[in-house]
């Protein structure tokens, strides 16, 4: 590279000197001629080789934007990945906290079921019986204990008539908490309408009764509570 720009002042001086007066004679001088045409042809093959270093640079600038090019590229694709990494990280620290709640819910139902399973031994009957010493019809019964009522009963003629005669009859039977209940049952003697209640405690593990009776157009009740099924 430094030889050709020497080339190229000799030939601006080379110009220099030819443009100065006195100098016409030395151009039909062969060796001048000689001289000239050859530093023409090197200034020709500098003037070449700088468009072709131009070149190069523009090659080598067009290699480094695309590297840069490239290398944003890696980076960005470099943070997308650590942002996904950094959300699954999050998404896996959301369901280890989701799983230990589900465990924990897991282990409260199953001491809850395992507190209403104690509790299922106790059980509440309600009967009804009618005063055989009096002549009267029942006609049905609804039964509600703690403001549930249960389906109405309708009683036959031939079932009034048992009643009459001194059967029980077994109108609600449902395991129950062991608490106090409340007991209403409306009855429906010779076409009128009587109601009684009654709040009993049910016992654990054990089968609390309640019977109504009916007498003289009223409802009287008396409770006990038995072991066992609560079969008579």
């Amino acid at each position: 590279m430094t030889r050709h720009v020497l080339v190229t002042a000799a030939a601006v001086a080379l110009a220099f000197a030819i443009a100065l007066p006195g100098t016409v004679c030395a151009q039909s001088d062969p060796n001048y001629k000689a001289k000239r045409d050859q530093l023409s042809k090197e200034l020709d093959q500098t003037e070449k080789a700088l468009a072709d270093v131009k070149g190069q640079r523009a090659q080598v600038e067009a290699r480094l934007e695309h590297l840069i090019a490239q290398t944003m590229q890696e980076r960005a694709q470099a943070l997308l990945l650590t942002n996904e990494q950094t959300a699954l990280q999050q998404l896996d620290a959301l369901l280890a906290t989701s799983q230990t709640n589900l465990t924990a819910q897991r282990d409260r139902f199953a001491g809850l079921s395992s507190a209403i399973g104690g509790r299922s031994g106790a059980i509440l009957v309600v009967l009804l019986r009618a005063d055989s010493s009096q002549a009267q019809t029942v006609q049905s019964a609804v039964v509600s204990v703690d403001n549930v009522p249960s389906d109405p009963r309708m009683y036959s003629a031939l079932a009034s008539g048992a009643l009459a005669r001194g059967a029980v009859d077994e109108v609600y039977r449902a395991p129950v908490i062991p608490s106090d209940h409340a007991i209403a049952i409306r009855v429906t003697v010779d076409g009128q309408t009587i109601t009684g209640s009654a709040n009993v405690p049910a016992a654990q593990q054990a089968v609390t009764y309640v019977q109504f009776a009916v007498r003289n157009g009223q409802l009287t009740s008396t409770s006990w509570a038995g072991r066992g099924s609560g079969q008579f």
